[in-house]
């Protein structure tokens, strides 16, 4: 157990971070549709082909911009993440929550696990935060044009990110090792606080709040009674304003729980050393 615990502060994107779906910026406005017309069209789509759900939408997404003779490359999903806007004090968190980090003892490193698409996401202004972003992805050809999803995330799928994170195994297409039986643990789920906003997210915050994690849902402004009935139903630790701000609920909430988390990990420490200690002591008298 190392003497300085690592914390893992892991996020959705949509409605998380961000105060709105990440197509509904720009992406959505370049195709000369409305929010309400592509993602009804997207669900029509979706239905009348018997898709799963995210497939379906990164399948209709591509096509579309086919369709619209705009050039769905990688640089293009990059330049309208540029455009995405963030809830109230999310560029300054991670360097704000890092320090309170460093100054407590504890490590931080942030997540996102998202069923949004990693492109976009890479095109956005906090997306040097983190140290890995799971997301939704595409293969592109020799010309840079998007053919195919090649990474699909949905909803249940998002719990296995929790696992590879725990285990720090962040190659998507290793099948193997994240499987296998480990002993001690990069980050113990214990030393993990999962940010999402919704139904959406039920998978990752029942697995975290289970296994010793903490898991908050964030709502905006006039929808806490979208969150609720997650607390409710023993789904979630906590429900706050999405509001990052330093002195904000939601930034005094997670200040609380690292120290928790510091203390913790502090008596689980000295208990081992204490063992230690004690079977040391046995093994000489026995000598």
């Amino acid at each position: 157990m190392r003497k300085k615990p690592t914390i893992a502060l892991m996020y959705d994107f949509d409605k998380t971070l961000c105060t709105e779906d990440m197509q509904n910026y720009s992406f959505i406005p370049n195709l000369g549709m409305t929010t309400d017309e592509f993602w009804g069209e997207v669900e029509a789509f979706r239905k009348k082909n018997y898709m799963e759900s995210i497939l379906g939408y990164l399948y209709y997404t591509m096509q579309i911009c086919k369709e619209k003779n705009i050039p769905f490359t990688k640089e293009y999903l990059q330049s309208v993440g540029k455009d995405i806007r963030f809830f109230k004090g999310v560029q300054n968190w991670f360097d704000r929550i890092n320090k309170y980090g460093e100054s407590i003892g504890v490590n931080i490193e942030h997540y996102v696990i998202s069923s949004g698409i990693k492109e976009i996401i890479e095109g956005s202004e906090i997306k040097d935060n983190f140290k890995k972003i799971f997301a939704c992805q595409y293969y592109f050809d020799k010309n840079g044009a998007a053919v195919w999803p090649k990474i699909a995330i949905n909803y249940t799928q998002k719990t296995q990110y929790v696992f590879r994170i725990s285990k720090g195994i962040y190659d998507e297409t290793d099948t193997k090792r994240v499987n296998d039986k480990m002993g001690d643990r990069v980050i113990p789920y214990q030393n993990m606080i999962y940010f999402g906003d919704g139904i959406t997210d039920i998978p990752c915050m029942t697995l975290i709040k289970k296994q010793g994690g903490v898991s908050i849902a964030v709502y905006t402004k006039g929808q806490k009674n979208k969150v609720t009935d997650l607390l409710l139903d023993d789904r979630v630790n906590y429900i706050s304003l999405a509001d990052y701000q330093e002195g904000s609920d939601l930034d005094s909430l997670v200040k609380c729980i690292l120290q928790r988390m510091k203390l913790a990990h502090t008596l689980l420490l000295k208990q081992k050393q204490q063992r230690q200690r004690e079977s040391k002591n046995t093994t000489a008298e026995k000598a």
